[in-house]
This record gives C-alpha cells, structure tokens and sequence, in this order.
C-alpha cells in the first residue's frame, strides 16, 4: 500500500519494518511541493531509512599528480575519489573506500545520482517556475549525510557529494586546507553551513552559531562572504554530528533534521488539526460581517472553502476579521486599511495554518501569526522561529517565516491573534 501525505511518499509495509534514522525537512513549503511531480526524490520533507547494504566513503590514500588526469583513481567510475587542485602543475587527489556499516545519503539541485533533489525557496511559491531558478545557488551535489547502522544511529554532515563517475573535484578557486594527519580537505564554493540548537537536544531553547563543513566533515566559523576566498578559522572543539533540530543551509534552500527521537516527540499533523477544530468551535466572529470564522481542512483545496468564512487578520494589531471591504476608501496605502475595532493602521492579510508539523515547537492554545504572511503558528512557534537568523544571501541574515519563507517585518516579526 502507498500514500502521499503533504509531499512525502511513504510505502506502509515497508516502514513497518524499515528501521528509520530521521527526516529532512525543507523550509518554506509548508508541508507539501507547490505542484504535482512524478519524482519521489522532489518533496516539501525527506525520510532517511536504512539502507540494504552500507555504501558510504571515507578517504585512506592520498596521492600528488600533475593532473587529475594522471590518477588512475579519479579516472576510474569504479572508484570514489575527491580532487584537490593546488596549482597548476599539482593536483591531490584522495581516494575513497566504502564503509560496510555506514549509509550515505546524497542531496544537491542535480537530479542524477542525488538521493534528494533540491530547489530554491522561493516565498509563496505556487508552480513549478516558481521555484526553479535560471541561475540557482544551489550546488548540484551540495552535500553527503553519513549515518551508522548501528544504534544510536549516529548522523554525520559532510560538504559536497559524488558525481556520476564517483568523482567530487575542487578547482583551483576552491578553498583547500591540510588536516592534521597531513590529508587534503576543503570548502565548496557557496559553502555547506549548519546551525545547532543551544543544548544541541532542545530547538524550544533557540539557535546556536551558524558554521561551515568541509568536505572532510570538519568545523570553520563562517567567512566574511558566502564565496569569500578565504576560510574562516578551524573549530576544533565543534561537530559535524546532526542533532535534533540541527539546520542545514545550502545556499538557497534550508532544510530541518530531525532525529527518529525527535520525530516521536514533535507534534503531529492530527495535534495540528485538533487544534484546527477546537479553534473552529470557539465559532470566532467578524465584527463588521458577524459572519463566523472557519479555517479549512484543507488549505491546498480552497475551492471547496466558503471564502466568506475565511479569517483575516489586521496584522498591525492582531484583531481578526472576515474578509470585507469596509473602510476600503480610507486605505492609506495600496495594503494597509485601518481596523475598524481599535483603529490602527496596519496590513490586512488572509490568515492560514502552519501545516508542517516538523516546524511547531508545541501545540499549545496560544495563537500567533507571522508578519507579514499570516501564518498561524503556537506562540513557542513563533517566537522560536523569529530568533533564528536564516542565511540571506551573500553575508546577510535575516528571520523567515519557516512555513513559506517570506522575511519577518515588525518589531517581534509575529502578532498575537485576537479573536470576536
């Protein structure tokens, strides 16, 4: 038997007995792809499972050739191998072995060889053009996640994956360093960055520092630019480990890890929906229409929704409405109207749940919504997200609301709702 919940393919007998390590959540599309596409290893979310046989690569020789050309190694498609080029005349290259009781998992823009294909997060995306860029950031083969076999399943983040002919080759351009037992390592060109919780256990208690890995799995503080020539100082004391609620930045996309034992604790989408209907059936009002207020099953299926039912917020003050074009003459610009209940100048927008339950920190009676795209979150939600600063960019960062993506604006970045 076979379903597909919110983007996520999942095969129900073989989960029964598949031993799971965790899932990959990809920012910004709340829970599900804006459309329909034949390619399960394109979704809004990622389940990693045990493979049938460890295939993962570690290095064990390191060897100097004028050209990679002159390698035997980085020639051969039968051989993993990594490619540093130091100058013109010399060239390092590294070659790999597999790991019988390790998995890797592959992720990257490039639909070949990837375990998962990504695309750039584009805020309220509705079709597919929206969401692929002509000149996308992100990295063809962005990244590799090594996880043990064996209990407790250790994951592992490593920059830049194999391509078709099991090569991965770092250019004369690209940031070479000398690890400690004398074997090559370095940055891709837009970089690999993750950011740990605080206690590295807990995303209620916020984020950490965001910092780079390299190709060996190694930890650099940022540089000065996203594709800065020059690697930022070597954290020796830091791991490339993934922990529950780690964030994985690959230079357009953002993605959530979750761990098997953090999926067991964070809500669920029936803990979204029960608070979907006990909402409901406090039956709120519009003030202006003293129409009642419903917010739908399903968001994606609007056309089966009254639209006169539909909750809006004024986002300067919180006080929800149905939609109306009261006061419409007065708008002091093209988005703002004043409130008809407190009289605060402020946009109005259509308020819609946070379906991706992977991005709630708890499910709590406290609603909030994100400024200015109106999603409904808990507060916990809300003030969570609202602190993590969100790669932007070449060296900016900015908050994002998780479930589309659109920048924070306002003081706290969300407002709390006040219902009729």
């Amino acid at each position: 038997m076979i379903f597909v919940l919110h983007g996520l393919r999942m095969d129900v007998d073989k989960c029964k007995c598949d031993i799971l390590y965790g899932q990959l959540i990809v920012l910004g599309f709340n829970g599900r792809i804006p459309f329909e596409t034949g390619d399960q290893r394109l979704a809004s979310k990622f389940l990693l499972k045990q493979r049938e046989f460890g295939n993962a690569e570690t290095p064990v020789k390191q060897q100097c050739y004028e050209s990679a050309k002159n390698s035997c190694d980085f020639q051969s498609t039968s051989v993993y191998s990594v490619a540093y080029v130091i100058g013109e005349k010399r060239t390092c290259v590294v070659k790999y072995k597999t790991l019988a009781d390790v998995d890797m998992f592959q992720i990257g823009r490039s639909s070949h060889v990837n375990d998962y294909v990504m695309m750039d997060i584009v805020p309220n995306a509705k079709t597919a053009s929206d969401c692929i860029l002509t000149r996308s950031t992100i990295s063809r083969f962005a990244c590799r996640i090594y996880v043990d076999r064996c209990p407790p399943y250790t994951a592992r983040i490593y920059a830049s994956g194999f391509d078709k002919s099991k090569n991965i080759a770092l250019g004369s351009k690209a940031i070479k360093c000398i690890q400690d037992d004398g074997m090559m390592d370095g940055l891709t060109t837009n970089g690999v960055l993750i950011l740990h919780p605080n206690n590295n256990s807990d995303t209620s208690t916020g984020p950490g520092i965001w910092r780079e890995v390299s190709v060996a799995g190694n930890m650099y503080s940022l540089r000065k630019a996203r594709s800065d020539r020059n690697a930022g100082k070597r954290i020796a004391g830091e791991s490339n480990v993934l922990v529950d609620g780690t964030l994985i930045d690959l230079c357009g996309t953002t993605l959530l890890w979750k761990s098997k034992e953090g999926m067991e604790r964070m809500p669920t989408m029936c803990d979204i929906d029960d608070a979907r209907h006990k909402l409901n059936a406090t039956r709120p009002q519009c003030p202006i229409g003293l129409m009642t207020l419903q917010f739908p099953s399903n968001p994606y299926r609007s056309s089966h929704h009254d639209h006169s039912k539909t909750p809006y917020v004024y986002l300067k003050c919180g006080h929800v409405h149905g939609y109306h074009t009261w006061n419409n003459a007065q708008k002091v610009e093209e988005e703002q109207r004043i409130c008809p209940v407190c009289r605060q100048v402020g946009p109005y927008t259509k308020l819609q749940l946070g379906y991706e339950a992977a991005l709630w920190v708890d499910c709590k009676p406290d609603y909030f919504a994100f400024v200015p795209c109106g999603h409904v979150c808990s507060q916990a939600t809300a003030r969570f997200w609202s602190q993590v600063p969100l790669p932007h960019g070449c060296h900016a960062f900015r908050a994002a609301c998780p479930f589309c993506g659109t920048p924070l604006q306002n003081s706290n970045g969300y407002v709390k709702l006040i219902f009729s």
